[in-house]
């Protein structure tokens, strides 16, 4: 099995920045991070020091956060290809140099992610809390409603109350997705401290599903190395699954390209129709990108002061009223330019709305 240590862990929110982790099967082991691509890194303590570094370096040092993702890759002989992406958790009450509104920025930056049709959903919920209040499952079912990417991970069983246990979840009949769910054991924070060897960890997980009375009837499908089964064989169906809608869409854009060069071929830099449509295109591209930066939808996110629709949605929320009253104004005149502007908007259309019913 392929045990290695080096992702960040501690108290508190850890993962502020998005980590993207792919694992390439290559006959030689080593990490190689996309900001610093000419180092190679053998050993795994120092991937865990440059994660935590880079994300200091884009975040500062008192708990900031930041959707900018670090971008590492793992190759080993005991990997599949496959692309894991690490998200920070949900975090309600701002900290540090964490901005006000930090739960929302945090779900945005999740959605981001867990929106793509090509991707599976970890919805990771500690066993000691209640089901339906997982922010996890909640975010889930916003994009994947019917549950078809979503696998459930519930932590934490180990540190539930005395006299209580997750069998009904972990038996899919609470909550029911279709994939299920997995239950796992993960090292403690006083295990990570005292150097608690990976194996002896993994040793430990399987010994609590075989001994515990209402897990031991399906010790065989929880644990650590079953989620890893697990996603390995959904994540491969699911490939499956999506590739002919992939290939369709791969298709189309093809297609349009091709016409796009087709059009290139008889291209003269002093036809007059040329300058007109890209001048066209032009505008059109400038009003797309003006109607989303007054939405909020645009690919750059201000994260330094409001701007677009949201300046424009507190200006009119603060200080607009407040404008209002400050205006002095004749009533019985304003009412008259409030009736002449009423009718003007509905021009004749009141005529013939008239004129229709008498047909």
């Amino acid at each position: 099995m392929f045990y290695r240590d080096f992702l960040p862990r501690g108290s508190g929110i850890v993962t502020r920045r998005p980590l993207i982790l792919q694992l390439i099967f290559s006959k030689t082991e080593y990490a190689e991070f996309l900001h610093c691509k000419s180092k190679k890194f053998t050993d795994f303590d120092e991937v865990r020091q440059e994660i935590e570094a880079e994300t200091d370096r884009v975040t500062g040092t008192n708990k900031g956060i930041s959707p900018i993702p670090i971008n590492l890759r793992v190759y080993s002989p005991h990997v599949l290809n496959l692309t894991l992406i690490d998200l920070p958790g949900i975090t309600k009450v701002p900290v540090g140099d964490q901005p006000q509104d930090i739960e929302y920025q945090i779900k945005d930056m999740i959605l981001q992610f867990i929106s793509r049709e090509s991707s599976l959903i970890l919805a990771v919920t500690p066993a000691n809390m209640d089901l339906a209040n997982s922010d996890a499952l909640k975010m889930a079912k916003e994009v994947d409603p019917q549950g078809l990417r979503t696998i459930g991970v519930i932590t934490k069983l180990d540190l539930m109350d005395e006299g209580t246990d997750a069998r009904d979840v972990l038996e899919n009949k609470l909550l029911p997705l279709r994939r299920g769910y997995i239950g796992v054991v993960n090292r403690s924070q006083k295990d990570i401290d005292g150097k608690k060897d990976i194996r002896a960890a993994l040793a430990a997980e399987r010994k609590f599903f075989l001994s515990h009375p209402a897990y031991r009837h399906m010790a065989d499908r929880m644990g650590t190395p079953h989620l890893q089964k697990v996603l390995n064989q959904q994540l491969t169906n699911h490939i499956r699954e999506t590739l002919p809608s992939l290939r369709s869409k791969l298709q189309s854009q093809l297609l349009s390209l091709e016409k796009e060069v087709e059009e290139y071929k008889n291209f003269r830099p002093d036809d007059p129709t040329r300058k007109t449509k890209a001048l066209l295109q032009m505008v059109q591209q400038f009003a797309v990108d003006f109607e989303k930066r007054i939405e909020g939808s645009g690919d750059q996110v201000d994260t330094l002061e409001l701007s677009g629709g949201a300046r424009i949605n507190r200006i009119f929320h603060e200080r607009f009223p407040f404008e209002l009253v400050k205006m002095e104004f004749d009533e019985k005149d304003l009412r008259r330019e409030i009736s002449y502007a009423i009718k003007n908007i509905h021009g004749v259309r009141q005529v013939l709305q008239y004129l229709a019913d008498l047909i």
